[in-house]
C-alpha cells in the first residue's frame, strides 16, 4: 500500500503527477467512482466502465501534463472523461445515423449536456471534500437562501468565521471546476 494513500488529497495529486508507485491505484480508489458516475450519466453501463478505464490509462500516460497547482486531479480526470464521453456519444450517433440515414449530430448540444453533468458532479465532489462546517455554510447560504448573519446566528459561529468558511469553500469549488474546463 502506498504511503501517501491516507494523506490529504493534495499529496495524492502530487504523487500522481510524479508517477509514484501505487499512485494510479490510489487515484482510482479516490476518483474512480466519480469518473464512472460521470460516464454512466451519458453512456450505457458497459461503455461507461470501458471509458472509465480509458480515462485512467490516458491520465497515467499523460501524467507529466498534470499540474496540481493548476487544478484538482478530479477536475483533470473529468476533463479527460468529458472528451472521451463526447467522442463516444458522437461515434454512436454517427453509427445510428448510418443505419437510419438521420440528421447529423448536434455537437454543441452534446458538449453542453456533458459539461452540465460534469459541473454538477464536480461541485458535489468539492462539497464532499469540504469540512462539515464549510459545507454547512455553503448549503445554508446557497440552498436555504440565508444571509451570512443568519448563518452565524444559526450555527453560533462568529460572522468572520462564516465568511471565511464560505470564501474557502467557494475557492475549493472554483478550483475543481477550473481544472475541468482548461
Amino acid at each position: 500500500m502506498a504511503s501517501f494513500e491516507s494523506e490529504p488529497i493534495e499529496s495524492i495529486e502530487k504523487a500522481f503527477a510524479r508517477g509514484d508507485d501505487g499512485a494510479l491505484r490510489v487515484a482510482y480508489k479516490h476518483h474512480g467512482s466519480l469518473v464512472y458516475t460521470f460516464c454512466r450519466r451519458t453512456l450505457d453501463e458497459s461503455r461507461a466502465k470501458d471509458v472509465t478505464q480509458e480515462v485512467f490509462i490516458s491520465a497515467w500516460k499523460s501524467r507529466a501534463r498534470y499540474e496540481p497547482a493548476k487544478g484538482s486531479l478530479a477536475g483533470w480526470l473529468i476533463a479527460i472523461a468529458r472528451n472521451r464521453v463526447i467522442d463516444n456519444v458522437r461515434a454512436e450517433q454517427r453509427h445510428s445515423e448510418r443505419r437510419a440515414s438521420g440528421v447529423a449530430p448536434d455537437d454543441v448540444h452534446v458538449g453542453s449536456q456533458v459539461d452540465r453533468i460534469a459541473d454538477r458532479l464536480l461541485i458535489g465532489e468539492a462539497l464532499r471534500c469540504l469540512s462539515d462546517r464549510a459545507r454547512q455554510v455553503i448549503t445554508m447560504h446557497y440552498f436555504e437562501d440565508l444571509t451570512l448573519r443568519q448563518i452565524a446566528e444559526a450555527t453560533q459561529q462568529p460572522l468572520g468565521t462564516v465568511k471565511s468558511d464560505l470564501r474557502r469553500g467557494l475557492a475549493r469549488i472554483r478550483h475543481q471546476l477550473e481544472s475541468a474546463h482548461e
